[in-house]
């Protein structure tokens, strides 16, 4: 059990960039498989990207198609999801996730973060 606040979701522009944070609160980042979910009022909960508990394998959802990027900072035991290129379609809420493992299937999912908004108009 984690509690997960997640920051920096926003308003922008198609072709703009965000950079949304993950803070465990009262854990550390390196103790868990991490990854980033989101999901659109109406829509089941999907799948983003992922991040092993050692930091040595990713796992990003086919739409990413090189956009985004999953980080994880030690040292500021925040986790990040880089979002380059956005498109409407990005348009959702992103959850952060932690579990031993990620999986795809966010019902297997056990910590979620609260959720942050992110918009991508045209």
């Amino acid at each position: 059990q984690v509690q997960l606040v997640e920051s920096g979701g926003g308003l922008v522009q198609a072709g703009g960039s965000l950079r949304l944070s993950c803070v465990p609160f009262g854990r550390t980042v390196s103790n868990y498989a991490m990854g980033w979910f989101r999901q659109v009022p109406g829509k089941e909960r999907e799948f983003v990207a992922a991040l092993s508990w050692g930091g040595s394998r990713t796992d990003y959802a086919s739409f990413v198609k090189g956009r985004f990027t999953i980080i994880r900072d030690n040292t500021a035991n925040t986790l990040y999801l880089q979002m380059n290129d956005l498109k409407p379609e990005d348009t959702a809420i992103y959850y952060c996730a932690a579990d031993t493992v990620i999986s795809r299937r966010p019902t297997e999912v056990t910590n979620w973060g609260q959720g942050t908004q992110v918009t991508v108009s045209s």
